[in-house]
């Protein structure tokens, strides 16, 4: 392999205005993977009997996986401000299709295209870092995972409004021209960067496979946040399902409500980041696996709008400081590899979000909401666990 040495002299220090702007399309590109959530019962409405729509989350998160897996890496191999651009050009089209489609699998189909060019917020952060001065670095990352983080969550908001009050077609029409924006903020801010290796993308995808084996870090720290980010996504694919539901009669805009909610773990991440400095980033892993568990734990023995609160955000804070802090923990691995490093780790995320998912809809009907409730324990008791023999 071929690396290229980035000359630090001549990188032109990203200003604050250009940093806001990576930030907020950061945002935009990963909302688009959680439009659909809040808004699944109002899907299933327009095509009635067809069981298929209950996999589009399925389909976006497994979308949004292979993305991880086949575009990430390119991210080292070209020149990322046109990455970055065309990705956001193929999300505005694929978001068009999921407007018009007339069948669940076509929009099934659309989903899977969301889901993969949504992965343009992965090349965003990656960018942000490599322009940032070193001793900016982390408060760089930082600033662009709040945008990643505040998409995830009022992406729901915005969702559960619209689709109860205009219909679901009508929140994947808005997504178009906020993929453009997000387009013609990139064009205007982002500079021309060299690719930092000479490396073939046959040969870099096949490097995946070497890194995976050697470093056993590496793979506990995915399976980890794997199985995190399964019971994260086992709360959010149900929750609108579980609100319309007789016990509360609830619309999808209440259910998006609690993006707004779920926003306190936007916090989670500088917070995860002063403790991990206090008692070490495994220490936080630790923590957000247990709190992980307590949420379920609160959510299935206390069935009430107040549990749903509470837990909700002691979900997320579990799940953002695991995620920041297994962050931590695998890019000091090896600072050659880190954008592999990171396709890594965030395919086998997203692939457990994907699983989740598929899970969290076969359980709900099978076993309701206590069974949902079940299922987003194991899977903390399961990364708690991993944590545990990867210690020993």
């Amino acid at each position: 392999m071929t690396t290229i040495t980035e000359d630090l002299s001549k990188v032109k220090p990203l200003s604050q205005m250009e940093l806001v702007a990576m930030a907020t399309a950061a945002g935009i590109a990963v909302a688009n993977i959680y439009y659909n959530q809040p808004m699944l019962g109002i899907i299933e409405a327009d095509f009635p009997g067809q069981h298929l729509v209950g996999m589009v989350p399925t389909a976006t998160q497994l979308g949004y996986a292979a993305g991880l897996f086949l575009l990430l890496p390119l991210g080292d191999l070209v020149n990322r401000r046109w990455l970055i651009i065309g990705q956001f050009f193929i999300l505005a089209g694929a978001l068009a299709l999921a407007a018009i489609a007339p069948t669940p699998a076509l929009l099934i189909a659309a989903s899977l295209i969301v889901g993969a060019s949504s992965t343009v917020a992965q090349q965003i952060v990656p960018f942000a870092a490599s322009l940032a001065l070193p001793e900016r670095r982390g408060a760089t990352i930082g600033t662009v995972m709040a945008g990643v983080l505040s998409g995830i969550l009022f992406s729901r908001t915005l969702s559960g409004f619209v689709g109860e009050h205009a219909g679901w077609r009508e929140m994947f029409w808005i997504g178009v021209p906020l993929a453009l924006l997000a387009m013609a903020l990139m064009w205007w801010t982002l500079p021309h960067h060299k690719p930092a290796a000479s490396l073939p993308y046959h040969k870099a995808i096949a490097s995946l496979a070497g890194l995976w084996k050697r470093e056993r870090t590496l793979r506990a720290a995915t399976f980890i946040q794997a199985f995190l980010f399964a019971s994260f996504t086992v709360f959010w694919t149900i929750l609108a399902l579980y609100l319309q539901g007789p016990q509360f009669n609830l619309g999808a805009d209440v259910a998006g409500l609690f993006g707004v909610v779920g926003a306190v773990g936007i916090f989670a991440a500088p917070l995860a980041g002063r403790i991990a400095d206090r008692r070490g980033p495994h220490f936080v892993v630790w923590l957000g696996g247990m709190l992980t568990f307590a949420a379920w734990v609160l959510f299935g023995f206390w069935p009430s709008l107040s549990a749903l609160i509470i837990g909700v955000i002691v979900l997320d804070f579990g799940i953002q400081g695991a995620l920041i802090s297994n962050q931590h923990i695998i890019y000091a691995l090896d600072p050659n590899a880190r954008s592999r490093i990171n396709t890594i780790f965030m395919t086998g995320m997203f692939l457990g979000g994907a699983a989740g998912s598929a899970l969290a809809t076969a359980a709900w009907s099978q076993a309701g909401w206590l069974g949902v409730s079940g299922l987003g324990a194991a899977f903390g008791i399961i990364a708690i666990s991993i944590k545990a023999a990867h210690h020993q």
